[in-house]
């Protein structure tokens, strides 16, 4: 609503005040909400960083171990062991706010009913293989919860910054050149109704003045 289109009165005045008091309080407090998610993101984008190398390394070593216990015991016989691994992974989703903000918790849970197979006949390096898979799927779990928190928390941060930009840039200077237009058309009043009331009491002086000398002039 354009500036110059409200009633000049007292009354919306001290709307108009409260309503850019509570704009201004408004963009403080997104302002600030803005800077904690900024920070809370560039945090979880260098540790998203961190884990994605961490991903990198876990699979390598994991495979490496894996073609390792195949060069030692042969591709048969390490995919005969494989199915008799009986491990169940669980992953849980939880979740944490920040901000108003729901990030999810991946908790990566195993549970283990070894041993599997008989020691006899077989290479260390298989249960190295199975190992490094299960701290590969923690990893993974913990880069998962990252990467979505990543997305959430940069859509929420672009959503804010326009709320700010929103209320910095339109509805408090709109406020703030209404509440300037009508306080100068409340003085403009003032100015006129004092220069009206000492017209009616000079007009009114002179209708005395000559009251009074009209009675003189009949005594």
């Amino acid at each position: 609503m354009p500036f110059n289109t409200y009633t000049p009165t007292r009354t919306n005045l001290l709307k108009l005040k409260r309503d850019l008091s509570f704009a201004n309080l408004g963009y403080e407090l997104l302002d600030q909400k803005r800077n904690i998610l900024v920070m809370e993101l560039l945090n979880l984008v260098d540790q998203t960083v961190d884990y994605q190398n961490l991903v990198d390394d876990a699979l390598k070593i994991a495979y490496a171990s894996l073609e390792e216990a195949v060069l030692k015991m042969g591709k048969m016989k390490v995919f005969c062991l494989s199915s008799a691994v009986n491990i169940e992974a669980d992953s849980k989703i939880g979740s944490r706010k920040i901000m108003g903000v729901s990030l999810p918790v991946v908790e990566t849970d195993f549970e283990d009913r070894s041993p599997y197979f008989s020691p006899s006949g077989t290479h260390y390096f298989i249960d190295n293989s199975i190992v490094h898979f299960k701290e590969t799927l923690k990893v993974l779990g913990r880069f998962a919860e990252l990467k979505v928190s990543v997305m959430r928390l940069a859509r929420e941060v672009k959503k804010t910054i326009r709320k700010v930009n929103a209320l910095e840039k339109i509805a408090i200077p709109e406020y703030q050149r209404a509440v300037k237009f009508i306080e100068n058309r409340l003085e403009e009043n003032e100015r006129d109704a004092v220069i009206l009331l000492k017209k009616i009491k000079e007009r009114l002086e002179i209708q005395k003045s000559q009251g009074e000398a009209h009675e003189r002039y009949h005594t």
